[in-house]
């Protein structure tokens, strides 16, 4: 078994300095914490694997493909690979958990 605590992520990810942070990567996916504060720029691009995201706390929206929804704790959007994904307007801290399947590159 493999146990994670979000505030130690959290930690983790501050102190590399960076808004992503993989944590776990088996065979078939890996698991990471990605943050955007309130008013930054969502740089990802697409990528070539499904994602899952699991907002955890903030508010903002993301815009796959042609579709715009809005996201807050406990919102839950798949990504399929390859589709042109952001989110934006983000208007409070945002902290999603990531799953890509599979592993992330």
């Amino acid at each position: 078994m493999k146990a994670f605590r979000l505030d130690e992520l959290e930690t983790e990810r501050a102190a590399n300095e960076g808004a992503y942070l993989q944590f776990l990567r088996e065979r078939n996916m890996s698991v990471g914490l990605y943050a955007l504060d309130a008013g930054e720029q969502d740089p990802q691009q697409p990528h070539g694997q499904d994602e899952v995201y699991f907002v955890v706390s903030g508010r903002a929206s993301i815009t796959v493909g042609m579709e715009t929804t809005q996201v807050a704790r406990g919102s839950i959007v798949y990504v399929p690979a390859g589709v042109a994904h952001k989110f934006h307007h983000i208007s409070e801290d945002l902290r999603v958990l990531v799953v890509f399947s599979p592993p992330e590159s």
